[in-house]
């Protein structure tokens, strides 16, 4: 024991003892910090991991060979956006409709994002859409025809995303830089991941074959209703497939607003969730196939928002001999497609 001048003791032990515990403790939040950032980046780690091996992709270049559109011009992209119809595992309980055991590309959007990549023109082309079918391979590489005047959505049926690429090229002029392609399970998955999406109608809708029930009004939507949303044609408009392409042009600005509203990345457990319910629920081509490029995608596209968004359906006319079938209407559709070649803004299409 020390004694100092007034007569106390234990004092400069008692700093000793006060700096050591200092000492530890410091050590102890040294460690512990570090041991966050291990983690955190082992986190990461996994995440790219699993995001990664998630993403199923096929090889649509070496299919299509080089006898494709030119590239669009300055930094402009095309991306082919494919709603499969496939009732394999759990689809089949989905959205109501007929289960043949085929996959057809129930939606189709050519999303083209201009050279400064602050616009966006979204062009749907119905699925009766008659068209003249290229020949192409299926993926188990058998020969598939060409066609005249053929379902523009049978070119998925019976080629594959590959096919339904060359077709679409061969329909518009416009090269598809990358395709992305999502089955009702995921499409339905990812509307939950986000939060769901908010949509107005201004009739009641009450489709059986879908599942839909919704009076006229605003509704925030989970993933099967809104998956039911964009299925319905029964019940809106003339029950064909352009009322429902009217309500999913709605729902792609719905879920742009949510997915800009809800800041994930200040959030780093919804981070995941999203991230892996995205990576688990698309189908991509194989330049697109990986974390690192749909972050790139995403980045392109982070300046767009719904206001930004041009949404248009291709120019339509009845099919001769057949009402239930439609063809481009010329020369609007060939207008349209010839703007975006250009990267300029749609011309408006006459009703």
């Amino acid at each position: 024991m020390v004694e100092d001048e007034q007569g106390r003791t234990g004092r400069r032990g008692g700093h000793r003892r006060v700096r050591s515990r200092r000492a530890r403790a410091l050590r102890a939040a040294a460690i512990a910090a570090a041991g966050l950032v291990v983690a955190g980046a082992g986190t990461a780690g996994y995440a790219y991991w699993k995001w990664n091996s998630n993403i199923r992709s096929v090889d649509i270049d070496s299919q299509l060979g080089a006898a494709r559109p030119s590239a669009p011009p300055g930094g402009a992209f095309n991306l082919l956006v494919l709603g499969s119809d496939s009732r394999a595992g759990a689809n089949g309980a989905l959205a109501g409709g007929d289960t043949d055991g085929t996959a057809r590309s129930d939606t189709a959007m050519v999303v083209h994002v201009d050279r400064s990549r602050s616009s966006a023109t979204v062009v749907s082309i119905p699925r009766d859409t008659l068209v003249d079918r290229p020949a192409c391979r299926a993926p188990a590489g058998t020969a598939v025809p060409a066609r005249a005047a053929a379902m523009y959505n049978s070119a998925f049926q019976v080629g594959g995303a590959a096919c339904a690429v060359k077709t679409t090229e061969q329909l518009t002029g416009l090269r598809m830089n990358h395709f992305v392609e999502i089955d009702f399970t995921g499409f339905a998955k990812v509307i939950d991941a986000i939060g769901g999406v908010d949509v107005t109608t201004s009739v009641d809708i009450r489709d059986k074959d879908s599942g839909l029930d919704l009076p006229a009004g605003t509704h925030h939507l989970g993933g099967d209703q809104a998956l039911a949303f964009v299925r319905t044609r029964h019940g809106v408009g003339d029950g064909s497939d352009l009322g429902r392409i009217e309500l999913q042009k709605q729902m792609v600005k719905s879920i742009v607003r949510q997915v800009g509203s809800i800041g994930v990345f200040g959030n780093p457990a919804r981070l995941f969730e999203i991230g892996n319910t995205l990576t688990g629920a698309v189908t991509t081509d194989t330049q697109l196939a990986s974390v690192s490029a749909l972050t790139g995608l995403g980045e392109a596209l982070k300046g767009i928002g719904p206001d930004q968004l041009t949404m248009v359906t291709m120019p339509l006319l009845p099919a001769p001999g057949d009402p239930n079938r439609v063809v481009p209407r010329e020369p609007a559709a060939g207008q349209l497609w010839a703007a975006l070649r250009a990267d300029q803004r749609p011309p408006a299409v006459p009703s």
